[in-house]
């Protein structure tokens, strides 16, 4: 049926299709910025609340931000890191300090047991401390993922050593094999040797004082690798030897008493085990001995005791007459006709001498 037939039969023309409305096209999605730090919006929510003419300074300082990517951080967000970070730090600080206070005062743990206590109980508190710093502060941890990830393997490399020593002083405490107050001599890669008396067992390196109170830091993985003279391990009995020398001449016997005398004689020399005199050898000039003694406080020195037995001992040999001779050498010289001919002149120039001018 066409138009036409339409029109005649309802007497009006057929109502004309209106066209389909065209799509909306969706408005772009504005950029979402997040907050590294939401405890900061949460406090500035706070103190609106409370003092509005301190909320509109806080409002001020949030304004002044930067975008970096998705993420907004203003002058009140570092303010409030800032804070956050000094209380923490503080509090961490204190607690450990408290806790420390605390072990000082349990006399059934010793001086090792104790300084390792300690030490697990600073790692402890601090690890915490960060943890609860994170979580107070409410930092979005997903947006920092890449910054936080090359951050964490620069530190990672940069404090390598740190923390092998830090792993290697906790070591060195659960084995006892080293504890502050003993005595111990350690051998560095160029073989010099370092002697004294540990002070402190520190995080990065063990404190040596030595006798002239020259204090050397040494870092814990040095003494796990190298070689360590422990005096005082076991026990702090020590042994010293003293060398002596005397004439063929005189009566060994009689010089043997002497030393052992001289060795009882010195107040830091133990009774027991007694001192004891060795022939140790027929040297070229002299009848070479060794003195042993011991003692029981390496850490006051032993310089000192050998000093002291030598000087008495050299009274007893000044009373007694026994003599301590001078090295002794038997020269051949060959004859030859040069060496007859410098004698010859020699005598010659005497003989003028002596009849004078």
């Amino acid at each position: 049926m066409n138009a036409e037939a339409i029109i005649a039969d309802t007497g009006t023309p057929p109502a004309t299709p209106s066209p389909l409305p065209a799509l909306a096209t969706p408005p772009a999605p504005a950029p979402i910025t997040s907050e590294p730090v939401t405890a900061a919006t949460d406090l500035q929510r706070v103190v609106a609340d409370k003092n509005g003419t301190l909320g509109d300074f806080i409002e001020r300082l949030d304004k002044i931000a930067i975008d970096v990517g998705s993420m907004h951080v203003s002058v009140w967000d570092a303010l409030v890191v800032i804070l956050v970070i000094t209380a923490v730090l503080t509090g961490a600080w204190f607690a450990s300090k408290l806790l420390q206070g605390v072990l000082k005062r349990m006399t059934k743990l010793d001086v090792t047991q104790r300084l390792l206590a300690e030490k697990l109980i600073t790692v402890a508190v601090w690890s915490l401390a960060i943890l609860f710093g994170i979580d107070l502060l409410g930092i979005d941890l997903t947006a920092l993922a890449v910054f936080s990830g090359a951050f964490g393997l620069a530190i990672g490399f940069g404090l390598q050593k740190t923390f092998g020593n830090l792993i290697a002083g906790i070591i060195l405490l659960m084995d006892r094999s080293i504890k502050p107050g003993d005595v111990i001599a350690v051998s560095d890669q160029s073989g010099a040797s370092t002697f004294g008396q540990i002070r402190k067992i520190g995080i990065r390196a063990v404190s040596i004082t030595t006798r002239d109170q020259k204090e050397y830091l040494i870092p814990n993985e040095n003494l796990m690798i190298n070689q360590v003279e422990n005096w005082s391990y076991s026990s702090k009995n020590v042994r010293i030897q003293i060398p002596v020398g005397v004439s063929y001449n005189c009566d060994i016997k009689q010089a043997e008493q002497l030393m052992l005398e001289a060795a009882g004689a010195c107040k830091r020399v133990l009774k027991s085990p007694p001192p004891t005199c060795w022939l140790d050898q027929y040297g070229e000039s002299s009848v070479d001995f060794v003195i042993q003694c011991w003692i029981k406080d390496p850490e006051a020195g032993t310089g000192n005791v050998r000093s002291e037995v030598l000087k008495t001992l050299w009274d007893l040999f000044q009373r007694e007459n026994v003599e301590i001779p001078f090295p002794q050498r038997d020269i051949n010289l060959r004859n030859n006709a040069q060496f007859e001919q410098l004698i010859a002149a020699i005598g010659q120039r005497l003989e003028s001498k002596k009849k004078g001018p």
